[in-house]
């Protein structure tokens, strides 16, 4: 099944480049899941970052308090379309910090 990646990003703040590098981090890191689905970007108002894996929403600037470290987004992205893979220096990184 393809997975799909979708970044919600408030065009009145400016956000678009930050949407653009989030969704290429995660298209390089998650390349094989998102074949056939991919990273859309969508643009929004009112001051809105969120990040939606499979129609789930993994980060919300709101409700999390600011953007996503890339690290933690990455764990959250995999925790929704691939909780079997390792992703490395990140879940070593989420070890030693004790997460």
């Amino acid at each position: 099944m393809p997975h799909t990646i979708r970044v919600v990003y408030c065009t009145q703040c400016a956000w678009m480049l930050r949407a653009a590098w989030i969704a290429q981090e995660l298209l390089t890191t998650f390349q094989d899941e998102l074949m056939g689905g991919g990273a859309t970007l969508m643009p929004g108002t009112g001051g809105i970052f969120e990040v939606y894996a499979d129609d789930e929403r993994v980060w919300s600037r709101r409700t999390d308090g600011g953007f996503p470290d890339i690290v933690e987004l990455k764990r959250r992205v995999r925790d929704r379309i691939a909780p079997d893979r390792v992703l490395g220096h990140a879940d070593r990184a989420a070890t030693r910090a004790g997460a």
